[in-house]
């Protein structure tokens, strides 16, 4: 179900994949740079062909090497380039000292920053920094970003943002707002969580003729997951079926004043595909859980006992939505962790789970970034500052998938695999919308799938539901919108 366009690698997967195409397959580095530049060229003059002043910033290494190549084949085309070098050219060495000086062949000439940026030019070329930095931007590096960032015209980043970290996607102080990026080989991981999706722009990608054998010879990567993805794991259903076929998710929440939150949840859940939906809740109001979803079957419990009472035919058990921390929510919470069925964990659950932390076996936990600092006992910005890492080390941690939320939401397996959703929206950012992700979730395993799919599925489910909902503009989306549209989802 996956291709080579769809793996992820971090900066350093990504050069071995340059290092096994230069070595093992004697691919020439300047060959590479050669595809690299053109791959730019071809993408920018597509986007924008009446856009014919460019200017291309240049730093140092191989990421300068593909502006000067851009620079020089833009020239050919009868573009008017001008290049700006933040870093002395005559001090290249490799590849990029062979581009540049291509490019002076050519009859290019280089200016030095800091200097004025023509009021002509109505594209930028960003090759300033490449998929290498780990530390923030600072001096000239940061000034020409800015200025950069001030144009207003298009930007195309080659490879990746000046200074985005590829591996987790965190902005480094500062970095270029792109309207489109190129990138190589392979896909950086960077580019499509934290800050990546608001740097990145569109993004594009070119494996530059590399043969799959590279891909398959460097191991590591993490996997995108796309509406391809969801179309293909979630075939048609046998025309002889019940209700019994797809599972009864067993939904534990909703203290006083918080039923919505297990509503939502329990919506989710059918919309998803779930068979049956039962949803244990607070006695004050179980009454009035259901009387604009009657779908869902409502049970009053006072406690561990009365929960238990009634829940032997559930298939999975899925706890957390509006669940609250008083002793109602710790003894309905500790039946469910002792229980041996399927298990989802969110929200208040996953507040108490960080009180006592515990490892448990086949279960699923879907924090948003407070939730997993909590859990791992750190802050949020460190966890945003390495979403991949961050959800890895619960997954260890916890012996769970865990389905980080956020932009780029991340799903990794105790095992050490990690996936990355590219689809979403900032109009998902509103209460109730991780509920409705905690009843799609259930569902999938419900039906058969198991943790670490059923997590991917319904990551991408909720996320295209989501996008759909936000046709109508983000500003203002309820979690009831993305509910409403996920059996449109599920079924192509």
């Amino acid at each position: 179900m996956f291709s080579i366009s769809d793996r992820l690698y971090t900066a350093e997967g990504a050069r071995a994949l340059d290092r096994h195409a230069i070595d093992a397959l004697g691919i020439p580095g300047y060959t590479l740079m050669e595809r690299a530049g053109n791959a730019v060229l071809e993408a920018a003059r597509a986007a924008w062909p009446a856009h014919n002043s460019w200017l291309i910033l240049c730093g140092a290494g191989n990421n300068a090497g593909d502006g000067y190549v851009v620079a020089r084949l833009a020239h050919e085309f009868g573009v008017k380039t001008r290049v700006v070098a933040l870093s002395d050219p005559e001090r290249l060495t490799g590849e990029a000292a062979t581009a540049y000086t291509a490019w002076r062949e050519a009859g290019g000439e280089v200016l030095s920053w800091p200097c004025a940026i023509p009021d002509h030019v109505n594209l930028v070329i960003d090759a300033l920094l490449g998929i290498g930095i780990d530390r923030p931007v600072s001096g000239a590096y940061a000034e020409a970003i800015a200025a950069v960032n001030a144009e207003d015209c298009p930007r195309v980043a080659v490879d990746i943002p000046s200074g985005l970290n590829a591996d987790t996607g965190e902005a480094m102080g500062c970095a270029v707002r792109a309207d489109m990026t190129v990138t190589f080989i392979g896909k950086k991981r960077g580019l499509y969580t934290a800050d990546g999706p608001e740097h990145a722009g569109t993004i594009l990608f070119d494996r530059l003729e590399v043969p799959t054998a590279t891909h398959h010879a460097v191991g590591g990567a993490g996997r995108l997951l796309n509406r391809e993805y969801l179309r293909e794991g979630l075939p048609r259903r046998p025309r002889n079926s019940h209700k019994g076929s797809f599972g009864h998710v067993w939904l534990v929440g909703g203290n006083r004043g918080m039923s919505g939150a297990v509503r939502l949840a329990g919506e989710g859940a059918l919309r998803a595909g779930a068979g049956l939906v039962s949803v244990a809740t607070h006695p004050e109001h179980a009454a009035l859980v259901n009387l604009t979803r009657p779908e869902l079957m409502v049970r009053g419990v006072d406690g561990r006992d009365t929960l238990m009472a009634d829940w032997e035919r559930a298939t999975v058990l899925a706890v957390g939505p509006g669940l609250g921390t008083d002793d109602w929510a710790r003894s309905l919470l500790d039946a469910c962790l002792d229980d041996p069925r399927p298990l989802v964990l969110d929200a208040d659950g996953l507040n108490l789970l960080a009180e006592s932390p515990r490892r448990r076996e086949d279960w699923i936990l879907t924090p948003h970034p407070a939730e997993a600092a909590r859990l791992l006992a750190s802050d949020t910005p460190t966890v945003q500052a390495d979403r991949v890492g961050a959800a890895m080390a619960l997954a260890e941690r916890f012996g769970a998938v865990v389905i980080l939320k956020g932009c780029g939401s991340v799903v990794a397996a105790p095992e050490g695999s990690w996936d990355l959703c590219a689809l979403g929206n900032p109009g998902m950012s509103t209460g109730g919308s991780g509920d409705v992700l905690t009843g799609v979730v259930a569902a999938m395993r419900a039906q058969g799938f198991d943790a670490r799919e059923a997590a991917r599925l319904a990551t991408l489910a909720h996320a295209a539901a989501g996008d759909a909902a936000a046709l109508q503009g983000e500003r203002g989306l309820l979690a009831g919108d993305i509910a409403a549209r996920l059996q449109g989802v599920v079924n192509g």
